[in-house]
């Protein structure tokens, strides 16, 4: 650009500012202070809707008012503060703001649907139902408030109206399921069921080959026993969608309410051998037939349901929990709790299968290690649940995780809240078993005393404690009658007569003691180490030393034995 070009482009910039300045009314003092006060009162509003958003109240009412001090005549403040009190659940203090900014923009929606929502929460139902009556009542605009509208009525059993404005909103709509649904209940509340019946056949015609819409409108006929016309629309929907198992199972229903046993069976198989079905309905219909009065036929449906609900290549929690429930009836344990463990593999958040499995795999010979999957399965699915932190904690203190235990037996314990006694009786006796494992021997032998406070006869916690006390030579004359009390009630169990045996020996009682364990040889098929070790311990004091050396050689075969046992058949004598 040449020097001369640029001096006329600012000469032509210079002139057109010096005419935009000269076209300038200039502002007088008052309306400058009037232009300011504005600009602040905006500045004032919108910090204030800022903090209402941030959710600091507190700050924003401040802002808000200040606001409404420089422009009380301005509607979006007046708006901003009725939203804030009603945010605080302050619907008294809301309105008269909310009201106010109406009577300043009675066109606006939004304010208007502010003090419909606060008339709701003052209960006036029907001052809001006449605020979003005016709304909607205008033709197209604001239609989609013909459903809270009409919910409104149905609350304050305003029937009559309600059905005025779903009418008005299928007309803007269209027929649509929640419309229909409505409508239904008005009728069914005013006893109109063939009102109640048209608007259901009026939807199944809009939404032809939709089975929901048939099952609907079933439930309705089947519970004002119209069952004839119930089975009649559902052999008309067969008749045009046959390829929908829902509705064959609806037809086996009604046909067996009315007794048709044998034609009812023909259209519950079509459901179940349809892979449409979904298995929870299967699983629903059978566990129904399950519980019926056990005859050879119902055993003969049973068997031939579970085979066509088996032969569906997808597995399913529901079937398997099912035919676990059919297992459990004919107490079949293993095999229930089999179908069971399939079941919480596939659904773990099943409290009532998860305790079965749990309760049935317990006692003599139980996998314990696998017992614990499902355990940990319990606390993790269901934390809050006392009773399975109980089991967790049983579980763990068999397997000699001791610590582990105490946590989960502290657990179940802090959360029964000495609700269930049962629980906590057991959970202190399994808790003082894993606390004198774990060397804290003062600790265990007291909740040995809680327990038997809730128990005085609880046979394992009155073992446990006899024999932990006769290895700490404590007590041993309060050992002596817990362990007699014991094999009183128990006199063919090996492990209880074992105990007793070896309290008598810390006792110096070695012919009473010699004969107990006698005994206790004759009710164990396979002596564990330890009982071998005692056996010799005692032959040994009663000078059969040659017979105690022979226990001794064997106990040695094990893995339970004392540390001494190795100087006890070195030098072939005894040690304590």
């Amino acid at each position: 650009m040449t020097l001369k070009n640029i001096f006329l482009s600012l000469l032509i910039l210079t002139l057109g500012i010096l005419t935009e300045a000269n076209g300038q009314t200039k502002l007088s003092k008052k309306q400058k202070k009037i232009q300011a006060k504005e600009a602040l009162a905006d500045r004032n509003f919108i910090e204030g809707s800022k903090q209402l958003t941030l959710g600091d109240y507190q700050k924003a009412y401040g802002y808000l008012q200040n606001a409404l001090e420089l422009k009380p005549d301005e509607p979006a403040i007046h708006y901003k503060l009725g939203e804030l009190f009603a945010r605080i659940n302050e619907p008294e203090k809301a309105l008269p703001y909310a009201e106010k900014a109406v009577a300043l923009e009675p066109d606006n929606k939004y304010y208007a649907l502010l003090v419909a929502e606060i008339y709701t929460n003052l209960k006036q139902p029907l001052k809001a139902a006449e605020i979003l009556d005016q709304l909607t009542a205008d033709g197209e605009h604001n239609q989609q408030y013909n459903l809270d509208l009409a919910s409104i009525y149905l609350q304050a059993g305003e029937f009559d109206k309600a059905l005025v404005v779903l009418n008005r909103a299928e007309a803007y709509f269209g027929i649509l399921e929640p419309i229909t649904q409505q409508k239904q209940r008005i009728y069914l509340r005013k006893n109109q069921l063939d009102e109640a019946i048209r608007e259901g056949e009026k939807l199944i015609e809009n939404r032809p080959g939709n089975p929901n819409y048939v099952l609907s409108l079933v439930e309705i006929l089947y519970n004002n026993n119209r069952i004839d016309q119930a089975i009649e629309l559902v052999n008309r929907e067969i008749d045009k969608y046959p390829n929908q198992p829902e509705l064959q199972l609806a037809a086996y229903t009604l046909l067996k309410s009315k007794g048709e046993q044998e034609e009812s069976k023909v259209f519950l198989y079509r459901a179940f051998a349809s892979p449409d079905l979904d298995p929870e309905s299967k699983a629903r219909a059978f566990k129904g037939i399950l519980e019926e009065i056990k005859t050879p036929e119902r055993e003969q449906l049973l068997d031939s349901l579970s085979t066509l609900m088996l032969q569906d290549e997808v597995e399913n929690a529901a079937i398997f929990e099912v035919l676990g429930d059919r297992d459990a009836k004919e107490n079949k344990q293993v095999e229930s709790v089999d179908w069971y463990k399939k079941s919480i593999q596939l659904n773990p958040k099943n409290p009532r299968i998860l305790e079965q499995v749990i309760l049935n795999s317990f006692g003599e010979g139980a996998n314990l290690e696998e017992l614990e999957k499902f355990t940990t399965i319990g606390v993790d699915e269901f934390p809050e649940s006392p009773e399975f932190w109980f089991y967790d904690g049983v579980v763990k203190s068999a397997l000699k995780k001791d610590s582990s235990a105490v946590n989960s037996l502290n657990e179940a314990i802090n959360l029964n809240k000495s609700q269930n006694r049962q629980l906590d009786q057991v959970a202190f006796g399994s808790l003082g078993s894993s606390l004198y494992n774990l060397g804290e021997k003062d600790s265990a032998f007291h909740y040995f005393e809680k327990a038997l406070e809730l128990n005085p006869n609880d046979e394992q916690v009155l073992n446990n404690y006899a024999y932990f006390l006769s290895l700490e030579k404590r007590d041993l004359e309060k050992a002596k009658q817990m362990a007699e009390k014991v094999v009183r009630r128990f006199p063919e169990n090996g492990t209880f007569l074992d105990t007793y045996a070896w309290v008598l020996f810390q006792l110096g009682e070695y012919q009473e003691a010699y004969q107990n364990m006698e005994k206790a040889f004759q009710y164990e098929s396979e002596p564990s180490g330890t009982l071998l070790e005692h056996f010799g311990d005692i032959l040994y004091h009663i000078g059969r030393k040659a017979e105690a050396l022979s226990y001794w050689e064997k106990a040695a075969e094990s893995s339970e034995a004392s540390e001494k046992l190795p100087l006890k058949i070195r030098d072939k004598k005894y040690y304590e």
